[in-house]
């Protein structure tokens, strides 16, 4: 691991010149190039030379208030109480004082330092966090965006730029100097930092999103961030160095300091309304090819799928090979790991796979919002309801691909609009998900009484098989048990091609018909004269969000499908019209959670373009189809 580190400070510094950096440099350049703030921020300062008060004696030559040699600069400033004996000073406008050198200055440091820490910490464990406290995941972002505007505020208006550094300077009982604003201007830059993706940062982005954050994956994001940052630090040196050499700089402090702001104040705004990203496409990506060299070579593939769990350099534990008709011995089956919460045990305590021993098991993976899953759902749960009294249990674990997924409450509330009634594990760590190696929705592994593994099921259908195994597995645990006769629900699972999944969303953006896309920020679209097959495009105002585009003035959808059904994952609150070949057909009201929404029904394959109408606020995220 220790090549992999190096790799991962090297592919920061790579992005750390990439045209993505952009626009986070003038903001860095004004961290460093503003001059810290004096205890009294106001435009005046002590003369250089003493005026003795009228019949006052004048200091010894060798106290503390004693001018310097040669009689240009000042000694410091006595803090004794003033007497007859003490002297003034005139207060007039700052000037430089020749051959004086300003003090050093740590706000270049400090500001990079806050954006390496926030960076890291707010990849690694801000979806958790957002998660957790049930907040939208871009709630960070818009925090870091807020940080940036209240300190650009505190630069243009000093009294407001003492009230940040107040708390800082009191902790370390002295007075304002700078630095702790500048940490917090680096706070909250580090939650808007958006460096160029290379499979290093894409890793670190599955780590996060999975929340299977280990030391590795935490030493790789600091390194990652490190490297970025040596670049912004060239550049806040840079602006330190400058502000430090030029005079009109230090004469005008405050002057500067308020420039500094309004460039500050701009450049937030210009990040908040995502006007930045026009020039980060205009600009070449002059790095991508070092990007491939640095991080793309088998070495650091192989290492970063070992941190994403795609790979195990250790083995992992024995699995069996899909859809094989017949039962297998694969090994003991992989304990239930880092659960959220149980849903539908009694007192919704945990279960364990030792303490399901004796009993057959199934554990199907869903999400709630997948329709694959919701085909398959009436056979779990019918398989539940007709063989649980004969010592059969059904485990439910459900591991979240969208961000709406991982709310407890929209589990609870979907599990119960499903009529989902066997134990389900919330999964929202893919802790369990990763201990069984599992990489599809659903999927189902079939446990014996013993707890061995003896059977894996990935996808729909083939669901009479299945069924076959586990009472084959029931007769093996109760010898003489009488089973009932076998359902018989029909199955549904499309048996021709039909159009492929669609995601909405930037990040995973499928078979989109149009040019170009703005992301994170509202933008028009118009369709294109001529959709081709199974492909999408927009029209009216859209914002393209990471995992879903939401809907703006006189937003449309036009896909071109072939299939049966169509499927929309919805979220807000609204309507959306859908009208097929021209034909207005139903309308769908939106509301509640984000879940599955039926569009188009018919009984036989269709090829044809639906045309969806949205009212503003409706979040799309992916088309699914039957």
């Amino acid at each position: 691991m220790l090549l992999l580190y190096v790799i991962g400070f090297v592919a920061g510094l790579v992005a750390g010149i990439s045209p993505c950096i952009l626009p986070v440099l003038p903001v860095v350049l004004v961290a460093g190039a503003t001059r810290p703030m004096a205890p009294a921020d106001t435009e005046t300062e002590t003369d250089a030379a003493p005026v003795p008060i009228p019949g006052a004696a004048s200091p010894a030559p060798d106290s503390p208030d004693a001018p310097a040699p040669g009689g240009d600069a000042p000694g410091p400033i006595s803090t004794r109480p003033v007497t007859a004996s003490a002297t003034r000073t005139v207060a007039r406008r700052t000037r430089p004082v020749a051959g004086a050198r300003p003090a050093r200055s740590s706000r270049a440091y400090a500001v990079i330092a806050g954006l390496v820490l926030s960076f890291s910490v707010f990849t690694l464990a801000g979806s958790a966090l957002l998660s957790a406290l049930g907040l939208p995941q871009d709630f960070l972002r818009d925090a870091g965006i807020v940080v940036l505007g209240v300190v650009a505020v505190g630069l243009i208006v000093p009294a407001i730029g003492h009230l940040l550094e107040r708390p800082f300077a009191r902790a370390a009982r002295r007075q304002p100097t700078g630095g702790a604003g500048a940490f917090v201007l680096g706070i909250g830059l580090g939650a808007v930092f958006v460096p160029c993706a290379g499979p290093v940062l894409a890793a670190i982005s599955v780590v996060s999103a999975t929340h299977h954050v280990g030391l590795a994956s935490v030493v790789l994001t600091f390194d990652f961030a490190l490297g970025a940052a040596v670049p912004l630090l060239v550049f806040a040196l840079a602006g330190q160095r400058v502000a430090d050499r030029v005079a009109a700089f230090r004469s005008h402090a405050v002057t500067a300091r308020r420039i500094g702001g309004v460039v500050l104040l701009v450049m937030t705004l210009l990040i908040a309304f995502n006007l930045t990203d026009g020039l980060q496409r205009v600009v070449p990506g002059y790095t991508s090819a070092l990007q491939r060299v640095v991080e793309g070579n088998s070495y650091a593939t192989h290492q970063l799928a070992v941190i994403k769990g795609e790979a195990d350099a250790h083995g992992g534990p024995a699995s069996c090979a899909p859809d094989v008709p017949t039962l297998e011995n694969c090994g003991p089956a992989p304990a239930f790991a880092g659960v959220t919460q149980w849903l539908n045990t009694p007192g919704d305590r945990p279960l364990t796979i030792a303490g399901l021993r004796g009993q057959v098991v199934l554990v199907d993976f869903w999400t709630y919002s997948c329709i694959n899953c919701q085909r398959s759902l009436p056979h779990v749960e019918s398989w539940y309801a007709h063989y649980h009294k004969d010592g059969f249990v059904v485990v439910g674990v459900h591991t979240p691909e969208f961000a709406f997924e991982h709310v407890v409450s929209n589990v609870v509330a979907a599990s119960k609009q499903l009529g989902v009634r066997y134990p389900v594990a919330v999964d929202d760590d893919y802790k369990t998900w990763n201990a069984y190696q599992n990489e599809d929705w659903p999927a189902e592994y079939l446990i014996d009484a013993t707890g061995h593994l003896r059977h894996v099921a990935i996808g729909e259908g083939n669901y009479a098989a299945t069924e076959s195994l586990i009472r084959s597995l029931l007769l093996v645990a109760h010898p003489g048990l009488q089973l009932a006769k076998a359902t018989d629900l029909p199955d549904t699972t499309p048996m021709t091609p039909l159009t492929a999944e669609s995601y909405l969303g930037y990040e995973r953006l499928q078979n989109f018909a149009g040019t170009d896309i703005t992301e994170n920020a509202p933008a028009p679209y118009t369709f294109p004269s001529v959709l081709p097959a199974n492909t999408l495009a927009f029209s009216g105002t859209w914002s393209e969000n990471a995992e879903e585009a939401t809907a703006g003035a006189d937003a449309r959808l036009e896909l071109n499908f072939e299939a049966n059904d169509v499927y929309l994952v919805l979220g807000g609150t609204g309507s959306v019209t859908v009208s097929v070949s021209a034909r207005h057909t139903r309308t769908v009201t939106v509301s509640g959670i984000p879940r599955l929404y039926t569009l188009v029904q018919s009984p036989t394959l269709e090829s044809a373009t639906v045309v969806l109408g949205f009212t503003p606020g409706i979040e799309a995220y992916d088309f699914t189809f039957g």
